[in-house]
């Protein structure tokens, strides 16, 4: 596994697979390595000839400072455990190097940006649209992975590459759970062990309206019913609870008019904030 820090050294290196037609797989990282990253490496390397993780916490996409400041960074760990799964190469750049200069463009991506992440981060979407089209244009790819998880994310960079015309095929890989549901994310790090114990509630509430739902029952009293579950457990603090289109991200009152379905939520356990989604129809 080699360590790469520059923008030259990442086409160095990576022009002389490209040379020798091997198939170039990447998959974006914030650090804080968990399986669920691990397992979008397994994919990329079930896909790809060559692969690619890139380490950035990217300070763009967060529109709250205390939160980019107490994201977890744990570097070290990180390589050792992309050694031991046979990565070709780490990029892990600067923030000078990614940003020699503050970004004055701004992503509009239309409807998808106004709600659920979109309304409660403003900015956020842009930042990621920004750091996601920088690394496309430095690795340039053949195939890219990311996780269900952040599926609005998803939705956006899906928009990106699309519009933007990248020659990169995006590959969706299934949320990783833990054995209790509690999704795989770098943000569970920072739970103390009360809140580890209480934080599957998210994953039960995603549940139980799924199954309310393909019940037959009404959204609106499935959600009352989810809104009161979380009341009953004051330190969580539900942010959002809403029935979506997962193509299109508008919100949905019932089952009716499509297939793609998801249920996507977001709410504070103490000061740390996660997310998660659930498709209705598998």
């Amino acid at each position: 596994m080699k360590l790469l820090r520059t923008k030259q050294e990442v086409h160095r290196h990576l022009g002389i697979s490209r040379i020798n037609n091997t198939t170039i797989g990447f998959v974006p990282t914030m650090g804080a390595l968990h399986d669920g990253h691990l397992d979008l490496v397994k994919k990329a390397k079930e896909n790809s000839d060559v692969i690619i993780v890139s380490i950035f916490v990217n300070p763009t996409q967060f529109n709250n400072q205390k939160d980019f400041e107490n994201y977890p960074k744990t570097l070290n760990k990180d390589l050792d455990l992309l050694d031991k799964t046979g990565v070709d190469f780490v990029f892990v750049p600067s923030n000078q190097e990614i940003y020699p200069s503050i970004p004055s463009l701004i992503i509009d991506f239309g409807a998808i940006d106004k709600v659920l992440e979109g309304a409660f981060r403003p900015g956020h979407f842009n930042g990621v649209g920004i750091v996601v089209s920088k690394l496309l244009n430095i690795v340039k790819p053949h195939k890219t992975f990311f996780g269900q998880k952040d599926l609005q994310q998803v939705a956006i960079i899906k928009r990106l590459v699309e519009d933007l015309s990248f020659d990169t095929e995006i590959v969706i890989i299934p949320t990783v759970r833990e054995a209790d549901g509690l999704a795989m994310s770098s943000r569970n790090l920072r739970l103390d062990d009360e809140q580890r114990k209480i934080a599957p509630i998210i994953y039960e509430a995603l549940t139980f309206a799924k199954d309310e739902l393909l019940a037959g029952n009404n959204w609106f009293g499935t959600r009352g019913k989810v809104e009161q579950m979380f009341k009953e457990e004051p330190r969580f603090r539900l942010e959002y609870f809403e029935l979506i289109s997962s193509d299109r991200f508008e919100l949905l009152e019932s089952l009716k008019g499509t297939s793609n379905i998801a249920i996507c939520t977001a709410a504070y356990l103490g000061e740390i904030r996660l997310i998660d989604n659930i498709s209705i129809f598998d």
